[in-house]
């Protein structure tokens, strides 16, 4: 009786555990969530009062929330007492050594409901917001009563747009910072390779203006510039500006380059930028002790540089210019022997303690580990960032990773494919992806970056993957994409590979049009986001294009070549159907030159910068080469 007693209560705790912890699905995943005592529900009006502490995006964003979900929000100094309220705080002793942006957020209230939301500062309770906004996605009202401590592991989660390729457009870099605001990532470096300001004229100004060919390539005009700041600001994403000052940053006889480096700094501050970088990568790594010498010399120099000319008498915490980011000469530490790796990165841990230091791990393409971390920072003295290349494709430009983290590390030939992420990330500072070319396609694998960097620990592939994709492409849309991101991606072997082996096995097509007939649903359905009135839902179909047109087109192919087949097997096949075969093989001879598959990359460098385009790659491994089985056996 008494070991039945203990199995119930053992179960009944479980029961309690798992309500306490689902009481509402948020991403990324909160660090506790508990479940209080009855519902609750909002009033029309909703009265946003903020402490003294608290700055106006934060306000801002409250109203957002509120109003995006049919609410009335009104700023005020004071509580309402018939009113639901939104309370929004800073409470400086909830920092702790260890634990970013932490905050806590109440939602109670029997008669109507109220929100506390409070946070180390003002930026965790921006934090807080998102969660508020995944909860109101229930509805508002019967909302089950919650309380829930948050913080993040990683203190910078986000993107570092560091791809060799075709830049963002400003439409797409403000629509991803809105997405990073709603998933707590806090981090956005701007490090275009193919951006001339940011390289090869690094100590010029933006234009005024820039000419439609330029824009096509990537240029971006100061006034560019200042609107993506400004969007950066409201959603408290860092833009981080970086410049690559080149061989410049240590050679010894260009004495001003620190302050030829402050002179862009503070144009850049003029357009709102209050975090730079800094880059010294892809310029060889320097091993004498002179130039390692300069190295960390000049690194200092330019954060005291930075203190100096900013920090000390700012006028709010907004003004503030958070630290510099720093991409060494070595960022891959196995490309030189223990010994100069020790000796690089001595030198530089005597660089101003405030910058923060770049690693991509032991390759250009590793995973983030502890043990990379681990190594480089007892030899450094202090942590470390991490540029995870990752979903990045600019050496697989046709390829799209769109899958799961893990299926996408599949796929990618350069990441260690039996990868898996730790569930804790010791001495990471930040945690920073560099994406796609295709910028909105890239968010579903941003999504679990922002989710693991958030809470190392409770990072799901399989149950971020499903909240990743409904984030992008929304609910109604999400069991079509995933459906097909298995043929959005180059390797589409499962289920693909078993429907052509059972096909050429026994030559029935019913599987196989069936299953093409799937394909172009989904594919038709994914298209229809592109007139669904969302700027976010057009510029995501407007990445993925060339993918669902050359989906589409073999799709549609295979199933009229099938027709075919099918018909010559029997014995019906017209003279006007053998016109049609001859059309269809020669659409497959002439398929891989069709130019709605075709995109745009970059050629060149500097002032040489041109368009050219190469054809997307779906289902690359089998249903392509399906496409000349079958106009073999037309002939």
């Amino acid at each position: 009786m008494e070991k039945t007693l203990f199995i119930l209560v053992v179960f009944l705790f479980s029961l309690t555990h798992v309500f306490a912890q689902e009481t509402y699905t948020i991403y990324p995943i909160p660090h506790q969530q508990k479940a209080l005592a009855g519902t609750t529900s909002f009033t029309q009006q909703v009265i946003v009062v903020a402490d003294a502490n608290i700055d106006q995006a934060t306000i801002d964003r409250a109203v957002q929330v509120l109003t995006e979900r049919g609410l009335d929000a009104v700023v005020s100094a004071k509580a309402s007492a018939k009113n639901s309220n939104v309370f929004l705080g800073v409470k400086s002793a909830l920092k702790i050594e260890g634990k970013y942006d932490r905050h806590d957020l109440v939602l109670s209230g029997k008669k109507k409901a109220d929100v506390r939301i409070v946070g180390e500062d003002t930026d965790a309770t921006f934090c807080g917001l998102a969660s508020l906004e995944q909860i109101l996605d229930r509805g508002t009202t019967n909302l089950p009563c919650v309380s829930i401590k948050d913080y993040a592991d990683v203190q910078y989660r986000g993107v570092i747009e560091g791809y060799y390729g075709v830049p963002y457009n400003a439409d797409v870099t403000k629509d991803i910072f809105r997405f990073m605001a709603r998933y707590k990532m806090n981090a956005y470096m701007y490090g275009a390779k193919s951006d001339p300001y940011h390289s090869q004229k690094w100590a010029e100004a933006y234009p005024d203006s820039i000419t439609p060919q330029q824009k096509a390539i990537g240029y971006l005009s100061s006034d560019m510039m200042r609107d993506i700041v400004r969007v950066s600001h409201e959603t408290k994403v860092n833009f981080i500006w970086a410049i690559h000052p080149g061989g410049a940053f240590t050679n010894p006889d260009d004495k001003n380059v620190i302050d030829r480096i402050m002179q862009k700094f503070e144009k850049m501050h003029d357009l709102g930028v209050r975090q730079f970088g800094c880059f010294v990568d892809d310029i060889g790594v320097p091993s004498d002790e002179a130039t390692l010498r300069i190295n960390a010399d000049r690194l200092t120099e330019l954060q005291t540089a930075i203190e100096n000319k900013w920090n000390k008498n700012y006028i709010t915490p907004a003004d503030t210019v958070k630290p510099i980011n720093f991409v060494p000469q070595l960022y891959a530490y196995s490309w030189v022997d223990a010994q100069k790796r020790a000796n690089f990165y001595n030198a530089l841990g005597k660089t101003h303690p405030k910058a923060i230091i770049y690693i991509t791990g032991a390759k250009v393409w590793t995973v983030p580990n502890s043990q990379d971390l681990d190594l480089v920072s007892s030899e450094l003295g202090r942590g470390l960032a991490w540029w995870w290349n990752y979903p990045c494709n600019d050496n697989d430009m046709s390829k799209l990773f769109v899958r799961d983290t893990y299926g996408n590390f599949a796929d990618e030939k350069w990441i260690d494919n039996d990868a898996k992420l730790p569930k804790e990330l010791r001495g990471a500072r930040a945690l920073i992806s560099n994406p796609m070319q295709q910028g909105e396609a890239s968010k579903i694998a941003l999504f679990g970056v922002g989710d693991y960097g958030w809470n190392n620990a409770a990072f799901d592939n399989e149950n971020d993957y499903h909240a990743a994709v409904k984030a992008v492409v929304g609910k109604d849309k999400a069991a079509d994409f995933e459906y097909l991101s298995q043929y959005l991606r180059y390797y589409d072997n499962d289920p693909m590979a078993s429907l052509v082996e059972e096909y050429k096995r026994d030559g029935k097509s019913v599987s196989v049009k069936s299953e093409m007939l799937k394909m172009l649903k989904a594919c038709q359905s994914i298209q229809a986001m592109g007139t669904s009135g969302s700027e976010s839902d057009s510029l995501f179909v407007a990445d993925i294009q060339p993918w669902l047109n050359r989906l589409g087109d073999m799709a549609t192919l295979t199933i009229q070549m099938l027709d075919q087949i099918d018909a010559k097997n029997v014995g019906r096949q017209t003279d006007a159907d053998r016109l049609i075969a001859t059309q269809l093989k020669k659409s497959v001879a002439d398929f891989d030159h069709y130019g709605n598959h075709q995109f745009c990359v970059l050629n060149g460098l500097g002032d040489d910068i041109e368009l050219s385009t190469i054809n997307s790659e779906p289902s690359g491994k089998v249903l392509r080469p399906f496409l000349d089985f079958l106009a073999r056996k037309l002939e």
